[in-house]
């Protein structure tokens, strides 16, 4: 499954979207306002990652922006928001306002995560 890094400063989000998306099989880190989003994926190495629009300090814009200058640039992002006139849509892949079903999510996480290649799934090691 997909590591992801979901980025949002109201605590039960962050909580209620880790449990969910660690119960599909992924691989989750949270950070809960942007200029820490944007230090963990930095440091890491993430299939997806998921911000909220509205936060303070730096916003899902902020947040989008640097990735989008950064080496992994095409790290698909997803948006969430309940404030979707104020996200610059055309840096997210995918808008989802909130409150968006669970199922909407799953299945823009499946749409958007890279499919494992057989190499890297460890297929002809030996």
């Amino acid at each position: 499954m997909s590591t992801i890094l979901v980025i949002d400063d109201e605590k039960g989000i962050l909580q209620l979207m880790h449990q969910a998306l660690t119960t599909y099989g992924h691989h989750v880190e949270t950070a809960d306002d942007g200029l820490e989003g944007i230090r963990k994926f930095d440091d890491g190495c993430y299939d997806i990652v998921i911000t909220d629009i509205r936060m303070p300090v730096v916003d899902g814009n902020g947040v989008v922006a640097h990735i989008r200058k950064s080496e992994k640039q095409s790290i698909p992002v997803i948006a969430i928001s309940g404030t979707p006139w104020l996200q610059d849509a055309g840096n997210f892949d995918m808008v989802l306002l909130k409150p968006f079903p669970l199922k909407q999510l799953i299945e823009s996480i499946r749409s958007l995560a890279p499919v494992p290649t057989m190499a890297a799934m460890g297929a002809g090691a030996g």
